[in-house]
């Protein structure tokens, strides 16, 4: 068996009990976050599998709501986390799942902003890593582990152009983040 590095073999700087359940869960939550652009005004969460089976034990709730709130998997605050979000004013909810879904350690965010919502399915993978699935009906494969750019756009001449032209301007920041281009009828 090969390792990248050895964080791969110990796991990572975590609040526990579970790389899967705890470091993996707070990093689809603060991913979520970034996509959204900001501290969510409400997020419904769903889990399946064994993230559903054992949510509540394992500390799987409190991790989204961390990562929500923009923590790290090593942030101090992420047993009060729920607590925290909720007196910041975000409306939070959990449940669990049904059917079918692609791994034991899934979970699906409904979030709405102010500006709009999100709708963002990940899964903890094991030893704090993360894949991001499914971003508003769109699969896609997303690790959280390189810069990464999400053009959500209607397709017009130029906006390829556009997108580079942004980029090369250094308007993009790095990590996750989504760039939004204007639709046709806001160009007019």
């Amino acid at each position: 068996m090969r390792f990248k590095d050895v964080f791969s073999i110990i796991g990572p700087a975590m609040v526990g009990p579970s790389s899967s359940h705890t470091a993996g869960a707070a990093r689809i939550g603060r991913a979520a976050r970034q996509l959204l652009g900001e501290m969510p005004r409400k997020a419904e969460v769903v889990f399946f599998g064994s993230f559903a089976a054992t949510y509540q034990g394992h500390g799987t709730d409190r991790a989204i709501a961390g990562g929500l709130l923009g923590y790290l998997t090593d942030d101090l605050r992420l047993p009060d986390s729920i607590e925290i979000a909720e007196s910041s004013g975000m409306e939070i909810s959990f449940r669990q799942g049904t059917g079918l879904f692609p791994h034991p350690n899934t979970v699906r965010l409904q979030l709405t902003g102010s500006a709009g919502g999100l709708t963002l399915t990940g899964i903890s993978i094991g030893g704090g890593n993360i894949e991001i699935i499914d971003i508003d009906g769109f699969s896609v494969r997303l690790s959280g582990m390189y810069p990464t750019v999400l053009i959500h756009h209607m397709d017009y001449l130029g906006v390829l152009a556009s997108v580079t032209d942004t980029m090369r301007r250094g308007q993009v920041k790095s990590g996750i983040c989504l760039w939004t281009a204007r639709t046709a009828a806001e160009r007019r």
